[in-house]
């Protein structure tokens, strides 16, 4: 199952993804996910809506973020050399923080620099989408609590970061939480999955999700032994070596096989 979160006619739908020759398509529309309350009312108000859809690239379709959390939780220093790069210590347990749903931005939209920061950096990620309300997960039990993954790139003002006390600021401006272009079930996480970021087409990250310091089974069981995961929350994963700044005019691709590219251009906020 892949799907995405797109407009059409003016209006939101979910679409299902297939692959064509090498390229995903949309190629019919979805049923919305429950926790998607807002599509859900706003389709109960328009009992009389009919669509004649004709599938398209979905490089063609005007994409929205595919998830709609009522939480972002994200995994800080989750890569050996992005802790060494940092020149952090290795965490002994999972280092957590959030990102507020304000800051999701859609696939192809633009991250705004704050004038706050003089340095913003892109972080590549794989990104969890839950499945179910989950507490207290056990670890053998992981998959069942994950309805697919996407990506995200936890944009971050870096300086910010190192003087505030708290992370909330550098991390959660509106557009630091870019994610899409679409869910997919369809990966083996257990295998290892590959991501790479490029900024204006030159490779800046690249790495594997077996070089996690904490692999998934073992992050959801922490994260949910403190709080409950409701279905559509997003878990960001971690970022891989290679971070840097961003500067206004460049564009950011954060792709692993399967879920497609997620690009996004930055320009500094006009206000």
């Amino acid at each position: 199952m892949k799907y995405c979160r797109f407009l059409f006619e003016n209006q939101t739908h979910y679409g299902a993804v297939e692959d064509r020759d090498g390229e995903p398509w949309i190629v019919d529309l979805a049923r919305a996910p429950d926790e998607d309350l807002a599509f859900r009312l706003e389709h109960h108000r328009a009992t009389s809506w009919s669509f004649d859809f004709e599938p398209m690239p979905l490089s063609a379709a005007e994409l929205l973020a595919p998830v709609t959390p009522s939480k972002i939780v994200c995994v800080g220093r989750n890569y050996r050399d992005h802790v060494k790069e940092m020149d952090s210590e290795l965490p002994a347990e999972p280092l957590l923080f959030f990102k507020p749903v304000s800051a999701l931005l859609r696939p192809g939209g633009v991250v705004l620099m704050p004038a706050a920061s003089s340095r913003v950096d892109f972080e590549g990620e794989l990104a969890l989408v839950i499945g179910r309300r989950v507490r207290n997960l056990k670890e053998e039990d992981w998959r069942s609590a994950i309805r697919g993954y996407t990506l995200a790139n936890d944009v971050t003002a870096r300086d910010l970061q190192k003087t505030d006390d708290q992370w909330a600021r550098a991390k959660g401006f509106d557009t630091f939480c870019p994610v899409g272009p679409l869910v997919s079930d369809e990966l083996d996480a257990a295998s290892g999955l590959t991501l790479e970021t490029r900024v204006n087409n030159e490779v800046r990250q690249h790495g594997s999700t077996l070089d996690f310091i904490f692999p998934i089974p073992k992050l959801l069981a922490y994260i949910t032994a403190a709080m409950t995961l409701e279905a559509g929350d997003l878990v960001l994963t971690g970022t891989p070596s290679g971070v840097g700044a961003l500067k206004a005019g460049d564009c950011v691709e954060v792709t692993i096989p399967g879920l497609g590219v997620l690009a996004n251009t930055v320009e500094p906020d006009a206000g």
